[in-house]
């Protein structure tokens, strides 16, 4: 077993920039665009390699390619009771389908919280693995902590590899 307190990190090339994979205690902690300014850096004590990380690219690499549309990795995303919800939640997103903040607030039962989806969503440390850029606006795209170009390419490659439709 691998101590809570092992941080074992990796970088990943992808199409939407170098990413940062990092694990705590064997488990998959984040998912960051490395150049990205909120991007953790890599700490000096922190452990390069390890079977997690490891696997994390390898599925990561998969998704990218078009052959991987869900993840297998144990996760170990920090947050409040109510951002974990969320989180929970935007892993019944189907690969390559989008739902909108208001439409997953009401899915958890608290249909004026759209805005707090939004905050939850923006806080997930995890990107990809789970799949917050398949959260819109009504309006359009929304945000997306690692840039609409990133999330617009993420939904783009969803839908090609599911054989949908752009809406």
């Amino acid at each position: 077993m691998v101590s809570v307190h092992v941080v074992s990190y990796i970088r990943a090339p992808s199409p939407i920039g170098e990413l940062l994979v990092v694990a705590r205690g064997g488990r998959l902690s984040g998912v960051h665009v490395a150049d990205h300014p909120r991007a953790p850096r890599a700490d000096p004590g922190w452990v390069e390699g390890g079977d997690t990380v490891e696997e994390a690219r390898r599925q990561l690499g998969e998704y990218f390619a078009g052959t991987r549309t869900t993840f297998d990795l144990p996760l170990r995303a920090e947050g409040t009771d109510w951002q974990r919800k969320v989180w929970s939640a935007l892993r019944m997103i189907p690969f390559g389908a989008t739902r909108g903040y208001g439409e997953l607030a009401a899915g958890l039962g608290s249909p004026g919280a759209a805005r707090a989806v939004g905050r939850a969503n923006g806080a997930n440390p995890v990107t990809i693995v789970v799949p917050c850029h398949r959260v819109v606006a009504a309006g359009g795209l929304g945000g997306y902590g690692w840039g609409l170009g990133a999330k617009r390419w993420l939904l783009d490659h969803e839908r090609a590899v599911a054989g949908l439709r752009a809406r």
